[in-house]
């Protein structure tokens, strides 16, 4: 079902004072920076080699973003595994009993996504991304 990680994302208060830690500090590349209006959040995400990392900025005091942040504060948020087709591995996860953030998918940043709630998964929250971009 999972054809590779294709990302860990981080829940930052500020993208620019979180790309000075990570680029400047830790000597990552910036790939691409977006906003998602759809999702109320700002992104950026980092080289590091055969993954990438995802910053994730709230813009709007309501996002769910917001509240993690408010509640857990900056860190992990979730991580990111790239499958072939996810209407497929949904209905899969699905038969096999695993608790969904998302019954269909929507659209992200760089193709469709869906999310596995965390309680199925001890606390990790599992995004799964059918790319409609290629890197």
């Amino acid at each position: 079902m999972f054809k590779r990680l294709d990302h860990v994302g981080i829940v930052v208060h500020n993208i620019d004072e979180s790309l000075k830690t990570f680029c400047d500090a830790l000597g990552m590349t910036l790939l691409e920076r977006r906003d998602a209006p759809e999702q109320l959040v700002e992104a950026a995400f980092l080289d590091v080699g055969n993954s990438t990392l995802e910053l994730i900025a709230p813009t709007d005091e309501e996002s769910g973003t917001a509240r993690f942040l408010q509640n857990r504060g900056e860190g992990v948020h979730h991580v990111c595994y790239e499958v072939e087709d996810i209407a497929t591995a949904l209905e899969e996860l699905r038969s096999r009993g695993v608790r969904l953030v998302d019954e269909t998918p929507r659209q992200g940043l760089h193709g469709l996504v869906a999310f596995v709630h965390p309680k199925a998964t001890h606390g990790m929250m599992i995004e799964l991304l059918q790319k409609t971009v290629h890197d």
